[in-house]
């Protein structure tokens, strides 16, 4: 079926080659670069339009966005995407990408279109690409689907030369690829104003963080078969007896979230807070292998990291680990319960001089401006 599937969209996308190409298109699966978007949407003249193509998950960002007047169109793997989306595709001068979308792989790319790689993440702990172990299990046929759609992207937007380094690595591209402009979504931690707004957000439907240290407890993802969280987390993360504890789970790790129904536990779990808002209040990030981290380094708030990794073989395996990730992370991982108890016990900061500089090199609040910029020139807009 996906090889029906990109031979549709390569059909379609090869009879409609010859539309204009006028408009930039977003295609968006993660809610963090809403800012950009809006910022992008002030600078284009009327006659070149935005429109953003959303994931299901990013509705409420949708939903903000139509509201700043730019139009959105949710759009999932199916026959209307193909006859009726991939059309609209073949008319954009740029194509803005935060995720890896697999329909690339079919697309035909016009020499007179750009696709941008705006990736969702900072910095990466974990392996993907050709760089996941478990890829080498794939068919030849698999093998040369990603290659196809790695191969879309004209340009990689990154903020560090390390993010630079792993794409080269992982879609096997060249370094004339990379651009050295930094990630938009990274702006805001660096804003003082939006980082008021968050934590009045925060506040005003938590007010018990209020003068609390706060921990957060955000894991990466983890497939439901796989995990299986060790005993006595829950207590090891509320060690310090004048801490609140806030989990962040994805939805298949929600079990541990609802401690919270103890209501003399210090546990917390609030939905209607983002990530990016709980941060902004947060003392202590508990997280693995997420890229949280590399958001969380960037807030004057940030004074604790611990990277609990209780999986550590397994997760070498699959889906990997960057190889020389002891050498850069701001402070050595712990494995068990016990050594997570000592660490929230012990509060101690956390150095994150060396790891921005690697990571987070041009995250500097300017990203924005710079890649609105840069991308100014090839559209041909008045700076």
């Amino acid at each position: 079926m996906k090889v029906i599937y990109l031979w549709l969209i390569r059909l379609v996308s090869f009879f409609n080659g010859w539309r204009p190409k006028k408009k930039i298109i977003y295609l968006m699966s993660f809610d963090n670069n809403v800012g950009f978007i809006k910022r992008l949407a002030q600078r284009l003249p009327q006659s070149t339009p935005i429109v953003v193509l959303y994931r299901k998950e990013t509705e409420a960002a949708a939903t903000d966005l139509a509201a700043f007047g730019i139009q959105t169109i949710e759009f999932r793997d199916d026959l209307y995407f193909v006859t009726q989306l991939v059309p609209l595709l073949a008319s954009a001068k740029l194509i803005f990408c935060d995720n890896y979308y697999a329909f690339l792989g079919g697309f035909i790319h016009s020499n007179r279109t750009k696709i941008v790689q705006l990736w969702h993440a900072a910095g990466a702990i974990k392996k993907f690409g050709w760089e996941d172990p478990t890829t080498q299990n794939r068919t030849v046929v698999a093998k040369r689907r990603f290659q196809l759609v790695y191969n879309q992207f004209d340009e990689y937007v990154v903020g560090s030369q390390a993010m630079g380094t792993v794409f080269e690595e992982s879609y096997r591209e060249p370094q004339a690829k990379i651009r050295l402009l930094g990630y938009p979504r990274s702006d805001r931690y660096l804003n003082s104003e939006w980082r008021k707004r968050a934590q009045r957000h925060v506040y005003q439907v938590a007010p018990d963080l209020k003068g609390k240290r706060v921990i957060l407890y955000a894991p990466t993802y983890r497939d439901d078969k796989k995990i299986k969280m060790p005993s006595g987390v829950a207590e090891a993360l509320s060690a310090d007896p004048n801490a609140v504890v806030v989990v962040k789970l994805h939805p298949l790790l929600q079990s541990l979230g609802q401690r919270q129904t103890d209501d003399n536990s210090k546990i917390r779990s609030y939905d209607q807070l983002s990530t990016s808002e709980l941060l902004t209040v947060t003392d202590t990030l508990v997280t693995d292998y997420s890229s949280v981290a590399f958001d969380f380094s960037l807030l004057p708030n940030a004074k604790t990291a611990i990277f609990y990794m209780f999986d550590l073989d397994s997760y070498q395996k699959d889906p990997g680990i960057q190889d020389d990730f002891l050498t850069w992370l701001p402070t050595p991982p712990v494995m068990t319960v016990e050594e997570l108890a000592k660490a929230i016990k012990a509060n101690q900061a956390t150095d994150f001089t060396a790891f921005n500089q690697k990571w987070n090199t041009y995250n500097d609040g300017n990203a924005t401006n710079r890649v609105i910029d840069y991308y100014a020139d090839y559209l041909n807009l008045k700076r």
